[in-house]
């Protein structure tokens, strides 16, 4: 019968676990355990074996059984001794490889494009390190006891207290702590009321005609059939609204055309909830950047009782930072917190502390109006590489948000995509964001996600991005007299 060990001491450091098992006395099976173990690479090269009193004594063998072993496999050079530093793995022992690989190579990975222009993704190498570890060390040291414990599903209240004070400043939200609920971001939280069997919301769910395809996915699998809102210059179509019980909007920014829904169908798209006993679900997109006008608030504001609106620091601070709230009506919270559970168990409650310290120290307002002016120049300088060397593309949705919109000639879409990842140029399509069942006529585009380069690659993704787009056709010239 094996004999499973598992080594504690101190004095290493390490736990090491052994599997000694087959016939020939325990010096045998402990020789055999050895060499299978740095074969599996269980026992990298280089690292440090129990002493052999501590490895018998927990072995229940004498020393000498453990010696000999230990003397052998230096012997057959598997193991090294030196006075002083005890026997290790030596390095020349290389553990075993699965059949097929070459030695010293790994498994093929995906190419990365040489300029990355797909939407959705701020600038990592901006994340503001300092100042979150600042606020991490504070948060961590103040932190009461009870923070080690099982989480609160609602949330931190440091967090939600912040967050009400922040949204009501900034986004003009109305609301009280009691009534945000942390999650993990946006698609969590739509998770949360419409997922599961006793889910907090029904459908059919109206969206917009353009949108996130993971969302549409993510609804489809919980069972939610979507119903596409047509769009204009003015916004989602809200008077097309029908029997449907609650709809999902970017009021704020749409995604991913761009444009804030008009003043008069904000309004309108209230009233229907009215009427209906309806939901508006405020996709809070890209709120925090606005660049040529006043930031347009959120529709909560209109009507806290009928809005819920989602939102995450994903594009403003990391989608690393996994940290999302919904502000409900008061007649949700207790459905959204069953859903939920009765523990935390998606968002760090030590996160959670250092945003809340992050929000009121000051110090993500401060990283937001630092990356709304980045974020500004960036598109600045997209739309004058534009105006240059392709003006006859037409760009849309700029005054906000982290992406453009090229308008292409008819038909020219797919060649231009392929032609981009041919110079390795990633970006996203305008037809994989509309809505399958979407009746309004199909506009060839490209979505830019002008955040994502870091500053020093920008210039040559815009580069690169002006080769592939299509020149401007010929036009026709005169019949001869």
């Amino acid at each position: 019968m094996a004999k499973a060990w598992v080594n504690s001491a101190e004095r290493i450091g390490a736990d090491l676990h052994l599997e000694l098992a087959g016939a020939g006395g325990r010096r045998a099976a402990l020789i055999g355990a050895l060499r299978e173990a740095v074969r599996q690479g269980r026992l990298a090269p280089g690292t440090r074996l129990p002493p052999y009193r501590s490895l018998a004594a927990d072995l229940g063998v004498a020393r000498n059984t453990v010696a000999d072993a230990y003397a052998e496999l230096v012997a057959e050079g598997w193991l090294s001794a030196r006075q002083g530093s005890g026997t290790r793995v030596a390095h020349r022992a290389a553990p075993l490889r699965p059949a097929g690989r070459s030695p010293g190579k790994t498994p093929p990975r995906a190419r990365a494009p040489r300029h990355d222009l797909r939407q959705g993704t701020p600038d990592a190498s901006t994340f503001p390190r300092a100042a979150w570890l600042a606020s991490y060390r504070r948060a961590l040291q103040q932190a009461p006891n009870e923070v080690f414990g099982p989480g609160d599903p609602a949330g931190r209240i440091e967090l939600r207290e912040a967050l009400t004070e922040y949204l009501a400043r900034a986004r003009g939200v109305r609301t009280e702590p009691d009534r945000i609920v942390i999650c993990s971001g946006f698609a969590h939280g739509l998770r949360l009321l419409f997922g599961g069997r006793d889910r907090v919301l029904a459908g059919p769910l109206a969206v917009e005609a353009y949108g996130l395809p993971f969302h549409r996915e993510l609804l489809a699998a919980e069972g939610v059939r979507t119903v596409p809102l047509p769009l204009d210059e003015q916004g989602a179509r809200v008077d097309r609204l029908a029997r449907e019980r609650a709809v999902l909007l970017t009021p704020a920014h749409q995604f991913p055309t761009g444009g804030p829904l008009h003043a008069e169908r904000r309004a309108a798209v209230v009233d229907w909830a009215r009427a209906r006993g309806g939901v508006v679900v405020e996709d809070d997109y890209d709120g925090d950047f606005r660049y040529d006008r006043r930031p347009v608030g959120a529709v909560q504001g209109l009507d806290p009782e009928r809005v819920i609106l989602l939102g995450s620091v994903s594009k403003s601070l990391s989608p690393a930072v996994r940290l999302g709230w919904m502000v409900l009506p008061g007649r949700y919270v207790d459905g959204v917190l069953a859903a939920k559970g009765e523990r935390e168990a998606w968002a760090s409650v030590l996160d959670q502390l250092s945003l809340a310290d992050f929000i009121a120290c000051g110090s993500y307002d401060r990283h937001v109006r630092r990356m709304r002016q980045r974020y500004r120049s960036r598109r600045d300088r997209l739309v004058a590489a534009l105006a240059t060397h392709a003006p006859h593309i037409e760009v849309t949705g700029v005054a906000a948000g982290l992406h453009a919109v090229l308008r292409l000639p008819p038909g020219t879409e797919r060649s231009v995509l392929k032609a981009a990842a041919w110079q390795g140029v990633a970006l996203d399509g305008l037809a994989e964001f509309r809505h399958p069942a979407a009746d309004m006529t199909t506009q060839d585009g490209l979505v830019v996600g002008y955040a994502t380069p870091s500053e020093h690659a920008y210039g040559a993704a815009l580069e690169a991005l002006c080769g592939v787009l299509p020149p401007e056709a010929d036009k026709p010239r005169p019949a001869s007299g």
